[in-house]
């Protein structure tokens, strides 16, 4: 991912330092074990553990030779080791290195993203109880629908926060898993033990049964879950981005002091960070497709799958983790407008209650057919003729001969639409 979408924390787990620096740490792990059990001697580790180092520029020299970036590294720090280099990768095939320390990362990863996650959770839910009461119009098909309250829209996203937080960690811990098995998983140089006690002391989990390498089906599953988290707030950028049309403003973002929203219309002020969020979303769900399609390896295993991961395992941390902080802060800062909302929802001439009304003439007496053609007929008067609907239906005899005009004023309350939202909202305070 660019410097421009991505924050210092997430992306320092992903520089050819840092990866560099897990190999190491994969390296000396079984080292100790060994040792631990005898086959290497005790000043041999001593030496190895007070030498052992790389360089980055090093090894990308050696590479330049060995066209193989395992071995580049293992001559950097065996030349800095010396004699007692010999134990360094010993009983050790190149992918016991390459996704232990692959799974090291997903794991230091993954705890900042399922932080900046249960943050927005948070947010949200707290929004949510904040606008439980602010009355704003529903949508279907981008048509005026029926009365709800802006709190019960953000609650619906703070659960699908949560359902991310939820999915994320399952997948998390199914892809951050290391084997130390060997050439193709069958433990001939370095046994089961080993394993146990190098993973044991790393902190991650090991592959029950692998091949040369980990399965990639466990990383499929965690960029489609990073997929659908993006996904997530997309959908809540889109939302957003709708409620900011000039024609709405029931919502917008922080528009800060000296910001600019266009090079040629000085009174532009664009949706751009929701804009930026439902961009970056549609790259993190391309990557997607590209981890399904690592997933059928050439029997114990072949290569293709690596210059795949390379580009798309470190992007999509990034990027996730930049929207998830993005999200949070243009979430923090919303500005809600509730007499845009009203002035809204009254807009379309209370065409909002009209199941309602169809309903009540149902109760007295009509079928439903009959209750339907009588209020599409005045509701479509009110679209062409921009009057209110109480109006027309009141002045329609047919329908005055069902509901008298105070119970016709009862049936148009936007509050007998709203009345089960606190019940929902004990839900949402439970996040």
């Amino acid at each position: 991912m660019i410097p421009r979408y991505s924050r210092p924390a997430m992306a320092a787990i992903w520089t050819e330092e840092a990866k560099l620096a897990r190999w190491l740490e994969v390296e000396l792990a079984v080292c100790r074990a060994w040792a631990a059990r005898g086959v290497i001697p005790a000043e041999d580790l001593v030496a190895i553990e007070e030498r052992a180092g790389f360089s980055v520029e090093r090894t990308q020299e050696l590479e330049k030779t060995t066209n193989h970036d395992v071995v580049a590294f293992l001559t950097d720090v065996n030349e800095r080791i010396g004699p007692a280099s010999r134990w360094i990768h010993y009983g050790m095939t190149s992918s016991d290195v390459l996704d232990t320390g692959l799974a090291l990362a997903i794991a230091r990863a993954g705890d900042l993203l399922l932080a900046e996650q249960a943050a927005l959770t948070r947010t949200l839910r707290d929004l949510a109880l904040q606008h439980q009461d602010t009355l704003c119009v529903g949508r279907t098909h981008g048509i005026h629908a029926e009365p709800t309250t802006f709190g019960l829209k953000l609650a619906g996203h703070a659960f699908e926060s949560r359902r991310n937080e939820e999915r994320l960690a399952d997948a998390l811990r199914g892809a951050a898993v290391g084997k130390l098995s060997g050439a193709v998983g069958t433990y001939a140089m370095l046994d089961p033990e080993i394993e146990a006690h190098v993973l044991g002391e790393l902190g991650i989990a090991g592959e029950p049964v692998a091949t040369q390498v980990v399965a990639r089906d466990r990383h499929a599953q965690l960029v489609a879950a990073m997929a659908v988290a993006a996904s997530s707030l997309d959908r809540l950028a889109t939302e957003l981005r709708h409620l900011q049309r000039t024609e709405l403003r029931e919502a917008e973002e922080a528009f800060t002091a000296g910001q600019k929203g266009s090079s040629a219309m000085p009174h532009k002020r664009n949706p751009i960070t929701a804009e930026r969020i439902s961009g970056i979303a549609r790259v993190v769900r391309g990557h997607a497709v590209a981890a399904l399609e690592d997933v059928a390896l050439w029997h114990e295993r072949d290569i293709s799958h690596s210059s795949v991961e390379r580009i798309i395992l470190p992007d999509a941390f990034v990027a996730l983790d930049y929207m998830l902080a993005r999200t949070r802060s243009l979430m923090e800062g919303l500005v809600v407008r509730p007499d845009r909302m009203l002035a809204v929802l009254e807009s379309s001439h209370g065409l909002v209650y009209s199941q309602r009304v169809l309903l009540g003439l149902v109760e007295r007496g009509l079928t439903r057919e009959e209750a339907y053609a009588l209020v599409q007929r005045n509701a479509m008067r009110a679209w062409d003729e921009g009057r209110p609907l109480g109006e027309l239906l009141a002045a329609d005899a047919d329908v005055a001969a069902r509901l008298p005009a105070d119970e016709l004023r009862a049936l148009l309350d936007p509050s007998w639409y709203t009345r089960y939202v606190p019940q929902v909202m004990e839900r949402v305070k439970a996040l």
